[in-house]
């Protein structure tokens, strides 16, 4: 299981624009192949801040998505909200896989 953690920072007068993108496309990305959830979380000490923790089924999976002509759409309307670099992460669990 991949987790997947995007964190953006948008000008203050795009987060609303974003949230309302996010509304009217989770459901297509939860859908999506390999997808298992879908959250959108903002920080607690700045609200520009939002953050999509996703669960994938593998990096294969997150990747087909990603290359999706849906994907790169709803990107390119997303990153011009942007008043920073977005930074995101991809991990995998560690504990409990010892083997």
């Amino acid at each position: 299981m991949l987790v997947r953690i995007v964190r953006m920072t948008f000008k203050p007068e795009k987060k609303e624009d974003f949230r309302i993108l996010f509304e009217k496309n989770k459901l297509k990305i939860r859908a999506s192949q390999g997808c298992r959830d879908l959250q959108l979380l903002q920080d607690v000490e700045q609200a520009n801040i939002l953050i999509t923790y996703s669960l994938w089924d593998s990096q294969k999976h997150l990747n087909i998505y990603r290359n999706t002509s849906f994907f790169k759409e709803v990107w390119a309307q997303t990153k011009v909200m942007f008043a920073e670099k977005p930074m995101a992460f991809s991990s995998v669990k560690v504990e409990g896989n010892l083997h």
